[in-house]
């Protein structure tokens, strides 16, 4: 197993980080270097890559005036950065009311949390805002707790739901748990989905097994309240069957288990509908909306929950400053209009097939590609040394995101081998075609290498 990555995108340490840090000119590296100064270190964040000056569409442009296509963008871009409507409606509200006391409401809040309930299938109509997807999961494990009167969640290993001390609990990145101490007690983890290789040697891929395991734990554990999960793994894009996600709603519910999907990244329409689960054909007690809700400008989240929890009327589960926030309404009300005038749902569905067939066509010429998985606008591409023994290619998956860094591509890399492809809803055809044969250049120069080291 290669030890290249310690961390999940880990991108501050290696050999590629070193020759690009030489790269930088001299105007931008004396602003990093007081990035550096002045901000705490952290892994996945600072020291940072480039200095961004202004962002517009599909792209932003660093300070030396590169523009580079934003297939990242923390998939806050389901709308591209500085939609001329957010932009216009922020400006609009700014001038009237910007903040709004507690105690008191506002008619932007009021209306956000009545579009909410009018996407939202079934009786998911009650919604408190948050300023994080961190701070909602913690507002659903409070709820789930007050519910049912049980204190144990159930969770995955691999997933991510939030920062927070409590999102990290019953998250299940070990980059994240590491050096943290205890944790949120009695939070239980089961193996991740995996849609391409074992947990394990001899690990089957099944995930209906995982479901009777699911069975199995609820069985003994009657303490179990909240069962958390992503819909689908957005970091390395993992999709759980049908038959899994229809057992796992019969069990919460027989269970008196509230179920509770995180949907921070592939919620509003990245993946071709309102939310990832309508493609499942359930419905959780509880949804988890972040990311994108804020237009690229605010961070807003939201919980959805059934209106039958609404129980906590003696408890505070969400008293935050910006609990209404007017402006963080707006934008998230732009964002709603937006995706309806333009239809995106509809337009997702296409990019879709045509990403799917170019990165097909890459996979027929580069052996370095192992695996492909996709729902919507959210594309994983696996790159490994060998596809008859799926051995992770973590080197040539960072020379490739590098090479891409260069060509004008930026992409999320998880695992030390996924490439992780999520552009905005709206991009224009010709900036995805330019992305997309910018990562077929680097492909092409990596599979190169690899032939003249073999034929050396």
């Amino acid at each position: 197993m290669s030890n290249w990555h310690q961390g999940e995108g880990d991108v501050n340490h290696s050999p590629f980080r070193e020759q690009w840090n030489q790269s930088i000119p001299k105007g931008t590296a004396e602003v990093l270097q007081e990035d550096e100064q002045y901000f705490l270190h952290q892994s996945l964040s600072t020291p940072c890559l480039d200095v961004i000056d202004q962002a517009q569409g599909s792209a932003f442009y660093t300070k030396d005036g590169k523009r580079v296509l934003d297939f990242h963008g923390n998939a806050v871009h389901q709308v591209g950065f500085q939609h001329p409507v957010v932009i216009q409606s922020m400006k609009d509200q700014l001038e009237q009311l910007s903040f709004s006391t507690r105690r008191y409401t506002n008619a932007r809040a009021i209306e956000l949390a009545k579009r909410l309930a009018d996407i939202a299938p079934g009786t998911l109509n009650k919604t408190l805002i948050a300023p994080s997807a961190s701070s909602a999961v913690s507002m659903a494990l409070k709820l789930a707790r007050i519910a049912t009167g049980k204190y144990k969640t159930l969770s995955m290993w691999e997933s991510f739901h939030g920062a927070s001390m409590d999102a990290v609990s019953v998250g299940g990145e070990a980059h994240f748990r590491q050096q943290m101490g205890p944790l949120l007690p009695d939070a239980i983890h089961l193996p991740p989905i995996q849609n391409y290789r074992p947990n394990w040697e001899g690990a089957d891929l099944d995930d209906r097994q995982l479901a009777s395991y699911v069975e199995y734990i609820l069985e003994q554990e009657t303490d179990i309240g909240a069962f958390i999960i992503e819909t689908i793994r957005n970091t390395d894009v993992q999709l759980p069957s049908q038959a899994f996600m229809q057992k796992i709603r019969k069990l919460c519910t027989e269970h008196n288990v509230k179920l509770i999907f995180d949907e921070t990244v592939v919620a509003l329409g990245r993946t071709g509908c309102w939310f990832a689960f309508e493609h499942y054909g359930v419905i959780p007690d509880m949804v988890i909306m972040g990311k994108g809700l804020g237009g690229a400008v605010y961070p807003m989240a939201a919980l959805l929950a059934d209106e039958s929890l609404d129980t906590a009327g003696h408890t505070s589960i969400g008293h935050y400053t910006h609990e209404k926030s007017p402006l963080g309404s707006t934008a998230a009300l732009a964002v709603l209009d937006i995706i309806e005038e333009e239809k995106l749902l509809e337009r997702v569905p296409l990019l879709e097939t045509h990403v799917r067939e170019r990165l097909t066509e890459m996979m027929q010429r580069f052996p370095l590609i192992g695996d492909i998985r996709h729902k919507g606008l959210l594309f994983a591409v696996e790159l490994v040394k060998d596809r008859s023994t799926k051995e992770k290619a973590d080197e040539e998956a960072e020379a490739v995101m590098y090479s891409c860094l260069q060509k004008g591509l930026s992409f999320k890399l998880s695992k030390g081998n996924v490439i992780q492809l999520c552009p905005p809803l709206n991009i224009s055809r010709e900036d995805l075609e330019q992305g997309l044969s910018a990562l077929e250049k680097a492909l092409y120069e990596s599979q190169q290498r690899k032939e003249i080291t073999n034929e050396g």
